[in-house]
């Protein structure tokens, strides 16, 4: 349950450095910090860092502070920003349907035989 409880807040605080409204007057634009700004992937590793140091001081969850925790606990929280930035959206879940084309290219190569 901790984990979960990590992920959703990784999740939420990604979202909101990344995304909200909040952050847009001192979002780096440019640059290396604006690419990092605009990731939530990049963004979640950092937040998993930031929230394992915050760990001691909350309640709800602990682990502990270590360089090995601090990899750890980045991967999963860029991971899982990611997939779920990627799953969901401003209006829900998202859902992408790319028309196929019904044409078929229907000339032949050469035959080996």
């Amino acid at each position: 349950m901790e984990l979960l409880t990590f992920i959703l807040c990784a999740y939420g605080l990604t979202q909101i450095i990344v995304y909200g409204k909040l952050f847009n007057r001192i979002r780096p634009q440019k640059g290396k910090a604006g690419e990092l700004f605009k990731c939530p992937m990049c963004m979640g590793f950092h937040v998993g860092w930031f929230l394992m140091l915050l760990s001691p001081f909350t309640e709800l969850f602990s682990f502990d502070v270590s360089i090995v925790n601090l990899l750890l606990l980045g991967g999963v929280s860029s991971g899982t920003s990611y997939i779920l930035n990627m799953v969901f959206g401003d209006e829900g879940i998202k859902h992408e349907h790319k028309h196929l084309d019904s044409k078929v290219d229907a000339t032949t190569s050469q035959t080996l035989l």
